[in-house]
């Protein structure tokens, strides 16, 4: 017993750690991106325009000075080759004035870009980049899902681990937009690997619904720690040290975690589930697997918009500094943190938890008043409220309020939906997770692909203000739609199983042979 609990803490402290790197190249991007595509961009228009407007000769009208170590004067030299003039050095200092005037120098004060169509034009560039992750790993999903079942989940994790460390060290490298488009692109095959996989394995090792509740609060934790040691490591390490070096930081921690994985959970070998999951179509016509899976959606949604349109939004209105741009994401990292672990331990209470009393043969079903439905709807009604504050905020203290409220509600929408997901999975289907986790983490991409995309979109025309109340509104709107995971049905068959494997029973008989009735439906249900 020791040994089997000593063996699911390193499960999911290899499933934490996964998680954490996993997003902090999500995040560690958000402010390095917008910027770096800036100034490329930037430094190529200006290059083109100044080769345009150059003449072939230089005018014979200007002229260059070349300064004498040897005695205290100028020699100013015209277009010709062999025409100079030597001039005083006061008057040679006056010369120095009027052209370093031309010519830009270095200052401490924050670059102020134009707020002009390239700017603008930004904000599709990147939201492209930044959803092609989530496109890639959204069709993904539904592949390595099915694939956990038939191999198991420790070699999907390795895989992932794999992928993702080929995806930093191209991150690290690349200076062209196509191959940073590449290296995102990858990167959501080894998030897709890692997320379905890892959640998979702490439901299938976690069976009671306290502890899964607590893995997964857990797991969560690192998910919200990457996302909140992402952005501002990235960006300050992207203005003292420079582009190459967070990557290669994060390259280092991912062989640490391969290693881990490598001895731990030893994906040499194949484990495939010991029964046959409930297929993704019939999980996918779950009326209430649908309504967990948008809450899931709905709610990153708001911070994936956020993520590639904010930055440019400061650049444009508040002219910060480089490692502001990834601070501004700081208070709703640490409150998605709050949140998760708040939520994540109280999970267990949120609907896990089902006692059945049974009448007769087939029985009574009463499950507990669940609150989960409630906790996510309101965390979905506290996005849109918070995500409608952003565009108020007229310097980066402004935004602190409304990013803590973004995370907080984002951080009680995802702790409350992911263990539901498994726990409706063991109430209406087959209790095997990898499928279902894939459709969660599938929600999950959706928001991360629909929303940088199209927000970058919007935000080109009609501006970020607009977006963030579309996006607000559309959060407040689906609220309601939580109410309908107050209690959800199961299978008699299913609820059964449960009851014996998780919950006190008791029998209640009308007639003399209720001990036998009660043998023969046992009977039954281990048949099923």
């Amino acid at each position: 017993m020791r040994e089997e609990r000593q063996s699911r803490k390193l499960t999911l402290v290899i499933v934490f750690i996964a998680l954490l790197l996993d997003n902090m190249l999500l995040t560690v991007v958000v402010p390095i991106i917008p910027s770096y595509l800036y100034t490329v961009d930037d430094a190529a228009a200006n290059m083109a325009k100044n080769h345009t407007t150059a003449s072939p000769h230089t005018p014979s009208g200007t002229f260059q000075t070349i300064v004498s170590l040897y005695d205290n004067s100028v020699r100013v030299t015209s277009g010709g080759p062999m025409d100079s003039t030597p001039i005083p050095l006061d008057q040679a200092q006056a010369v120095s004035l009027s052209t370093s005037a031309l010519t830009p120098h270095n200052s401490t004060e924050p670059d102020c870009p134009k707020a002009d169509d390239q700017l603008l034009n930004e904000n599709v560039k990147v939201g492209l980049l930044f959803a092609s992750k989530a496109t890639v790993q959204l069709i993904t999903n539904p592949f390595i899902g099915p694939l956990t079942n038939r191999i198991g989940y420790q070699i999907p994790m390795f895989a992932g681990f794999c992928i993702m460390f080929l995806s930093t060290i191209m991150f690290a490298f690349s200076s062209s937009y196509t191959l940073l488009f590449l290296a995102r692109s990858l990167q959501g095959v080894g998030s897709s690997c890692s997320s379905v996989a890892g959640m998979g394995m702490l439901a299938s090792v976690y069976t009671d619904d306290e502890e899964r509740g607590n893995a997964i609060g857990i797991a969560l934790g690192g998910l919200a720690m990457g996302v909140l040691v992402g952005p501002p490591f990235g960006s300050v390490m992207y203005e003292f040290v420079g582009k190459t070096a967070p990557f290669l930081i994060l390259a280092v921690l991912a062989v640490l975690d391969g290693a881990l994985q490598l001895f731990i959970l030893q994906p040499s070998k194949v484990e495939p589930e010991s029964q046959k999951g409930s297929s993704l179509w019939s999980l996918i016509k779950d009326p209430y697997i649908l309504i967990a899976a948008g809450s899931i959606c709905f709610a990153n949604m708001a911070i994936a918009m956020l993520e590639p349109a904010l930055p440019i939004w400061m650049m444009e209105t508040m002219c910060p500094r480089k490692w502001q741009l990834g601070v501004a994401f700081v208070p709703a990292s640490i409150s998605y943190l709050i949140g998760t672990n708040i939520f994540g331990v109280l999970a267990h209470k949120m609907g896990s938890n089902s006692k059945l009393d049974f009448s007769g043969r087939l029985g009574i079903c009463c499950l507990l008043k669940s609150t989960a439905w409630l906790c996510s709807l309101i965390g979905m009604v506290l996005v849109g409220v918070s995500i409608l504050c952003v565009p108020f905020a007229k310097d980066i203290y402004g935004l602190i309020l409304p990013n803590f409220g973004v995370g907080f509600a984002i951080g009680m929408v995802d702790s409350s939906m992911m263990p539901i997901m498994g726990y409706l999975v063991d109430l209406r289907h087959v209790s095997v997770y990898g499928t279902v986790y894939a459709i969660a983490d599938v929600a999950f991409c959706m928001g991360f692909a629909l929303g940088p995309s199209a927000g970058g979109a919007i935000a080109k025309n009609i501006g970020f203000p607009w977006l963030m109340t579309i996006i607000g509104v559309v959060d407040i709107l689906f609220a309601p739609l939580c109410y309908f995971l107050r209690s959800p049905p199961g299978r008699e068959e299913k609820m059964a199983i449960l009851m014996d494997s998780n919950c006190s029973m008791k029998t209640r008989s009308y007639s003399t042979q209720g001990n036998t009735e009660y043998e023969e439906m046992e009977t039954e249900y281990d048949e099923y």
